[in-house]
């Protein structure tokens, strides 16, 4: 028997044929979006706005599935009718628009050139003010609403896109009969929901990203939501009453998309999950296991027993029952820009020069820890965790006029790792166990040099996900459990997921050094961050030159 994993990023979907007796990936495709930039419609008058064309969606899923199920019927004892459930797995939170019969405002001509009528992409940072708005009203209101996401709702979530939307486009607003999660929308697509209140909801987005909880019923009442705005209030009754967790299913395979993609109608679809939680699955989380997906931006998956008291941790992106695994509260921080940064590296600093980028590489890999006199800050597309403020920007310090392009590179890397060991301290410090790391994502297998310095920044042994396409991975295990070919998750990741062999192990030396620049990185974090309003930075420059000094000697 096998599974199908759904997986929807940033700038493409892939489809991922899997074993569910022992994890084998037989055959997967990936299909770009076409629309906008790499698949993402852009403001060049608002670097914020980040879009995407719901149309993208559905012809990424037919032909990725198509492509993946051909790919596997290459293989001996592979047919497409031994295929029992499908997982789907998407970036979130990305919240769509649409009409009474559950279709996207953006595929009816009237609204397809108007980017508020589009899938409201997981990095669109518009929201900037709603969202803080959010927070204080919140916090003088709902305080334990808060204490579930970190004390601080972001730009990137659910109700502060809506809320942008009903101020800035308000006739798309009224033009939307409901708003539909991503990762809620393709299974409904899938199972054939012909209206809103049909589509089974996750509690993956729902907790994490619109302050959903059984513990208060359900999404936030009418009475806090008219503080926002009576509208919002309005649409409460028009989006969902219930969110479930991955032991429920979100429907099974419509006719009509079991034969445009070639399988039997009527198998079960998992409940959709963002893509970093189900990433996790897909790398054997359980608790005392930190998954670490590497992407365009990098999420930090962790769970805790849900027979534990676990408490309120600020400054992460929420503490929700059941959101990655059944039975455990799920927790989320992260990055917002990680593979971004080295992108905008190489495609606009390098200029798309492979060569100069494998050159810059090799000249990092050579660099010893601190000798370069640099520290950078991560925070060019803001700061998810533990900060959550958009509105923070990326910074280098330390610059002479002897300063390399690959000692440049090599600070960035380093930034991203700091920023990573900020995440780790936060959640330590309010108790949640990490016994190791496993990451994932192309970053995490093709890139040694990046893999040794996190380990050596953070003081964890780094492993590596046994499978590149985790996520999907992750979708597809999920749907194995709805199946019922394996009885539970950690039944079902113990037969499908593993681990790689080679592993990163922090070098003492190393860690001695990074353990005085992440003193220096704390002060520039806590300053510009707004943690130390009154700190004195005037010794960092004249620290990291003598820290500099000091590895050269």
């Amino acid at each position: 028997m096998f599974t199908l994993g759904i997986d929807y990023g940033t700038n493409s979907v892939r489809a991922l044929v899997v074993r569910c007796r022992d994890g084998a990936e037989f055959g997967s495709a990936v299909v770009n979006y076409p629309s906008g930039q790499q698949g993402v419609l852009l403001d060049p008058k608002d670097h914020n706005l980040a879009r995407q064309f719901p149309g993208d969606y559905l012809f990424g899923l037919e032909r990725s599935v198509r492509g993946a199920l051909a790919a596997a019927a290459k293989r001996r004892g592979f047919k497409a009718s031994a295929i029992v459930g499908i997982g789907v797995d998407t970036t979130g939170s990305s919240p769509i628009p649409v009409d009474a019969a559950n279709r996207p405002l953006a595929l009816d001509p009237k609204w397809r050139k108007n980017p508020h009528a589009q899938c409201w992409l997981w990095k669109d940072h518009t929201s900037v003010a709603e969202a803080a708005r959010i927070t204080v009203l919140a916090a003088a209101h709902r305080p334990h609403f808060l204490a579930k996401c970190g004390n601080t709702y972001s730009s990137e979530w659910f109700w502060s896109k809506l809320w942008h939307c009903l101020n800035v486009a308000p006739d798309v607003f009224a033009a939307a009969h409901s708003w539909v999660e991503l990762a809620d929308w393709i299974p409904s697509v899938l199972a054939g929901a012909s209206s809103p209140a049909e589509v089974v909801r996750g509690v993956c987005c729902a907790g994490h990203k619109a302050l959903y909880a059984d513990d208060w019923g359900g999404l936030p009442d009418k009475e806090f939501l008219a503080l926002l705005d009576p509208k919002l209030a309005a649409l409460r009754d028009r989006l969902y009453q219930k969110a479930h967790d991955a032991s429920v299913p979100a429907g099974r395979l419509a006719p009509a998309w079991a034969k445009k993609l070639g399988l039997p109608a009527g198998i079960p679809i998992a409940i959709g999950e963002m893509d970093v939680h189900y990433g996790a699955v897909g790398c054997g989380v359980a608790e005392g296991v930190l998954v670490k997906v590497i992407g365009t931006s990098t999420c930090d998956c962790g769970v805790v027993s849900a027979a534990k008291t676990v408490p309120d941790i600020p400054g992460i992106c929420g503490i929700v029952k059941g959101s990655i695994l059944p039975g455990c509260y799920g927790l989320e921080a992260g990055q917002s820009a990680v593979g971004d940064i080295f992108k905008w590296w190489v495609e606009v600093v390098c200029r798309g020069d492979a060569s100069l980028h494998a050159r810059l590489t090799a000249e990092v890999a050579a660099q010893k820890p601190g000798a370069s006199g640099l520290l950078a800050l991560d925070w060019n597309n803001g700061n998810r965790t533990v900060l959550v403020d958009p509105l923070l920007t990326g910074l280098l310090l330390g610059q002479t006029l002897y300063t390399t392009p690959a000692e440049i590179y090599r600070a960035l890397i380093e930034a991203t790792a700091f920023g990573a060991r900020a995440i780790l301290e936060r959640i330590r410090e309010y108790g949640v166990p990490v016994q190791r790391i496993v990451c994932a994502g192309g970053i995490a297998e093709k890139n040694p040099l990046l893999m040794q310095i996190y380990a050596d920044i953070t003081g964890c042994t780094m492993q590596v996900s046994g499978s590149s396409q985790a996520c999907a991975l992750g979708s597809a295990v999920a749907a194995s459990v709805v199946a019922g070919v394996h009885r539970d998750f950690p039944t079902a990741q113990k037969k499908m997921t593993r681990v790689r062999p080679r592993s990163y192990r922090p070098l003492a030396a190393n860690r001695k050094i990074y353990d005085r620049l992440y003193v220096l990185y704390r002060q520039v974090h806590d300053a510009f961050g707004g943690v130390n309003k009154s700190a004195d930075l005037s010794r960092v420059m004249k620290d990291l030159l003598a820290l500099k000094q000091s590895q050269r000697a």
